[in-house]
């Protein structure tokens, strides 16, 4: 049988990684991905129930667990599709912005909690981030930034540091295990979550973060999100997948810097790394 037209394994990761690639922009650039956030409003710092540039009036309910909207005709608010009068109580929204339940026009507001605070989310098609968005600069494929790695799962419960948030306040992070693997013959670890898919998430630093792209830099911290492990802890750390976190596309976003010990020393020149023209 004739091997012409097949491909080996390194031209397949080649075409998985462009793949990758051209999914993950897609996904930024669309109409509720991250660049249409327009802002993260705490409901704390607006007691009087007006929230900038968002029609309504906006609370915490009493016992702490969620959100009172009131609206009127002139707001133009929606609630779950429909038009929107009089008060609700509002939680959580489990899913992504498209399918939040209060909406005007395009726009969709989405509640959230974080450390028993609530907050609304200002999604919006027509942001400017989005309108200005020219794509996602990222290093192209190279075999050596993919390598195995064992996880270790923590004995005993979850652990919670606190870290700080891009937003400027300090959050719990919850970790779950260590990532050990290896570069260029040097050993490294990263403290890493595991997903409710048990796929793994790690929130790292490098020596090329928050230098200038033209020095070779990349942004100041960036997301790991291996697969799940296998039954003895095996996973492939592949830095060809390397994430910008949703805080390099919206200034809105409240990504968690890297927890003590997810500062690697070597400059990872791989995966995504900045946001084109910036």
């Amino acid at each position: 049988m004739s091997d012409e037209g097949q491909q080996g394994p390194a031209e397949d990761a080649v075409q998985e990684w462009k793949t990758w690639h051209a999914r993950r922009t897609e996904s930024v650039a669309a109409p509720y991905g991250p660049l249409a956030l327009r802002g993260t409003h705490w409901l704390q710092d607006h007691p009087e129930g007006l929230v900038p540039a968002i029609p309504g009036r906006w609370s915490t309910a009493s016992d702490g667990t969620g959100v009172v909207l009131g609206a009127t005709a002139d707001n133009g608010l929606t609630l779950d599709g429909r038009p929107f009068t009089g008060e609700v109580v509002l939680t959580a929204d489990p899913g992504g912005p498209d399918t939040a339940r209060i909406a005007r026009g395009d726009r969709r507001f989405v509640v959230l909690v974080r450390e028993g605070l609530w907050a609304v989310r200002d999604f919006d098609p027509a942001s400017d981030a989005r309108t200005r968005f020219r794509g996602i600069d990222a290093t192209p494929y190279a075999a050596r930034w993919s390598v195995p790695g064992r996880f270790t799962p923590y004995s005993g419960d979850r652990r919670t540091v606190r870290v700080e948030n891009a937003d400027g306040r300090s959050r719990g992070l919850g970790l779950d295990g260590e990532l050990a693997f290896s570069l260029d013959g040097r050993e490294h670890t990263l403290q890493a979550g595991v997903e409710a898919d048990g796929s793994l998430w790690a929130v790292f630093a490098d020596t090329t973060s928050g230098k200038a792209p033209e020095a070779g830099g990349s942004h100041r911290f960036r997301f790991l999100r291996p697969g799940p492990p296998d039954a003895e802890g095996r996973v492939t750390v592949d830095f060809n997948r390397a994430q910008l976190p949703p805080c390099a596309f919206a200034d809105h976003f409240l990504c968690p810097f890297p927890p003590p010990g997810n500062a690697l020393p070597v400059a990872v020149a791989a995966g995504e790394r900045n946001l084109l023209g910036r």
